[in-house]
């Protein structure tokens, strides 16, 4: 159990922070960064939800992701790959990539295909999942540097596919139209 009573510890005012074996490291270090912004597309997710609790089977999907999500920030904070505080593992496994692949085949089956490509908006469920989406490929790109596990890489590949599918879904739902882009 982890047990936060003190919030400050003032050992990241030289710009220093610790990762999840004790080793310090410069805030601005590519690991530090990657679970960084895994932390901001859970943000941004949160942000999403405020929107989408008229559509409960999606906004228990995202609450379930920004869970993964803390998971998946919890393996890139551990480079050694050890055992966390409570003795277990915490990182996303195929299983987590397989269920996303299923939610976005659920969701994707009330869609009608696309013959263009859209742009984020429509309503405020789908303007935040599609910027949540965004924020998840800038998240993916990082972590690919890091070379780390092929698993972590693709739950955060279909993590966008199934944002991008969810928003649409938001605008579908709320009889808007996906927004198209026309070209100029």
């Amino acid at each position: 159990m982890v047990v936060l009573n003190r919030i400050y510890t003032r050992s990241g005012d030289e710009g220093m922070t610790r990762l999840g074996n004790g080793e310090q490291r410069k805030k601005y270090d590519l690991r530090v960064a990657a679970y960084g912004m895994v932390d901001e597309v859970t943000a941004a997710i949160g942000v999403a939800r405020l929107h989408t609790g008229e559509t409960p089977v999606v906004d228990a999907m995202l609450k379930r992701i920004q869970n993964d999500l803390f998971d998946l920030a919890a393996d890139l904070c551990s480079p050694d790959k050890g055992k966390g505080p409570g003795g277990e593992r915490l990182a996303v496994n195929a299983r987590q990539v397989k269920r996303l692949e299923d939610e976005i085949d659920l969701l994707n089956a009330d869609l009608t295909p696309l013959h263009t490509f859209v742009l984020a908006g429509g309503t405020p469920a789908a303007a935040h999942l599609h910027l949540a989406r965004t924020v998840c490929r800038r998240a993916e790109r990082l972590i690919v540097s890091l070379g780390d596990s092929k698993t972590t890489i693709a739950y955060l590949n279909r993590l966008s596919d199934y944002l991008f599918v969810a928003a649409r879904l938001a605008n579908l739902r709320h009889g808007t139209n996906d927004v198209p882009w026309t070209r100029r």
